[in-house]
């Protein structure tokens, strides 16, 4: 699984995450935080702590774990005395590494991640299905997709498949994240959208019996 953020467009720097770096996020709060960082920007103790119903004492304590590991960064030029800033840095970040599926706790660590990461972005499409949907002409609803195929191929193939669904995704992302600073487009024309591509394959048929 990869997840990816703001970064130079055609850089292509993934870091997987270790071990260390996976106990440290497997902790729904601190997923739950490092995804909105990674989707809404930079953000204070205060606004996530708004955002997550938690407090600002427990969501500074999670944001401080978080970045023992380098998995987030404080802004000191936008911060102030009472309020510090943070963000996630550039880059993609991938998981399960090697390095942390060679330990029992390292699997385990990598299970809780994906699967709160999962939940997430499961919970953000039903939220979409139950809302937007219910408007048939909002353009956004008019313009969103919800796709899904099977595909019957090979362990190398699903590789290559897999290959090319990231390029499309990495020449989209840049694409667009370069013309938000010359299109003159204003940003209240604009939502942050998930683009999301899975490619598995299934176990037991794929309908859980």
């Amino acid at each position: 699984m990869s997840d990816d953020t703001s970064r130079a467009p055609g850089h292509r720097e993934i870091r997987a995450l270790d071990a260390g770096a996976l106990r440290a996020l497997a902790h729904p709060v601190r997923v739950q935080l490092y995804d909105i960082l990674s989707q809404q920007g930079p953000q204070t103790a205060s606004s996530l702590a708004a955002m997550t119903g938690e407090s600002s004492g427990s969501t500074s304590y999670h944001l401080r774990a978080l970045a023992k590991h380098d998995l987030i960064r404080e802004l000191p030029e936008r911060g102030t005395a009472r309020e510090r800033w943070w963000e996630r840095p550039s880059g993609g970040v991938s998981f399960p590494g090697p390095d942390a599926l060679r330990t029992p706790a390292g699997r385990a660590a990598t299970q809780v991640v994906m699967g709160e990461f999962l939940d997430r972005r499961h919970a953000q499409l039903m939220r979409y299905v139950s809302t937007t949907l219910r408007d048939e002409l909002d353009p956004w609803a008019q313009n969103a997709l919800i796709t899904s195929a099977s595909v019957t191929v090979t362990a190398d193939q699903l590789g290559e498949i897999n290959a090319r669904i990231q390029r499309a995704v990495d020449e989209i992302v840049d694409e667009y994240r370069l013309e938000r600073d010359t299109d003159g487009i204003s940003d209240g024309e604009r939502r942050v959208v998930a683009l999301r591509a899975d490619a598995f394959p299934l176990v037991d048929g794929g309908d859980g019996r």
